[in-house]
C-alpha cells in the first residue's frame, strides 16, 4: 500500500512540475529597442547620450578652442546625478557619453578620478617591478580643459492604468580653468504607460 502511495505521489508531482510555467530566453541584438515597464532603458541612455554630444560637439565653443589653443580639447566626464524617482544606472549613461565623445575624434577624453587612481597604482607598481624601459613616468598625465556634469529629472502623472513619465536630462559642459559653462543642452523624453485590467 505505501508503495503504490509513494507511486501516485511521485506521479503527481511530475504532472504537476510539468504544468509549470516554462522560461524561454531570446537573445537580442544590443541596439534593439525594447520596451516593457517604460522605464528609463538602455535604449534611452544611448539615444541620449548620442544626441546631445552631436550638439555638444557641433556648438561654438569648441571652435572657439580650437582656434585659440590650436589643439583638440581634452574632455572629462564627472558626475550624472539620478535625481528621479526610480533606480537608473547612470555610470552606464556616462559610458554611453564617452563612447560618442570618443567615436566623434574631436576632443580628447581622459579617465575618471576612479579610472585615474587605478591606473596611477599601476605605475606605482611598474616603478618597483618592471623592466626600466618600460617603465611609464609619473606626472605626464593629460589635464583635462573641460568637464561634463549633469543630471536626470523625472515628472510623472498617474490615473488609474495609465501613466506618463517625463525624464528631463541636462548636461553641462565646464571650463575647469576659468569655471566658465561653455555648453547645456536638454533632452527631453514623454512616455505613455497603459497597463490593462483583466478580469476574473
Amino acid at each position: 500500500m505505501n508503495k503504490v502511495l509513494s507511486c501516485l505521489m511521485l506521479i503527481g508531482i511530475i504532472v504537476v512540475s510539468g504544468c509549470g510555467p516554462t522560461t524561454q530566453v531570446t537573445r537580442l541584438d544590443s541596439d534593439t529597442t525594447v520596451d516593457l515597464s517604460g522605464r528609463w532603458n538602455d535604449t534611452d541612455s544611448r539615444m541620449v547620450a548620442e544626441k546631445m554630444i552631436d550638439k555638444c560637439l557641433t556648438h561654438i565653443w569648441i571652435n572657439n578652442h580650437n582656434q585659440t589653443k590650436g589643439a583638440k580639447p581634452v574632455v572629462i566626464v564627472g558626475g550624472i546625478r539620478n535625481k528621479s524617482n526610480e533606480h537608473i544606472a547612470t555610470q552606464t549613461f556616462i559610458s554611453d557619453i564617452e563612447k560618442a565623445f570618443i567615436n566623434s575624434g574631436k576632443v580628447r577624453p581622459v579617465s575618471s578620478k576612479s579610472e585615474r587612481d587605478e591606473i596611477r597604482e599601476e605605475r606605482a607598481d611598474q616603478s618597483e617591478n618592471a623592466a626600466i624601459e618600460t617603465i611609464k613616468r609619473m606626472g605626464r598625465e593629460l589635464g583635462a580643459d573641460y568637464m561634463m556634469t549633469g543630471e536626470i529629472n523625472t515628472i510623472e502623472d498617474r490615473e488609474g492604468g495609465r501613466q506618463i513619465v517625463f525624464y528631463q536630462t541636462d548636461l553641462t559642459l565646464t571650463n575647469i580653468e576659468s569655471n566658465e559653462k561653455v555648453w547645456f543642452e536638454t533632452s527631453k523624453i514623454k512616455k505613455f504607460i497603459g497597463r490593462k485590467k483583466f478580469k476574473l
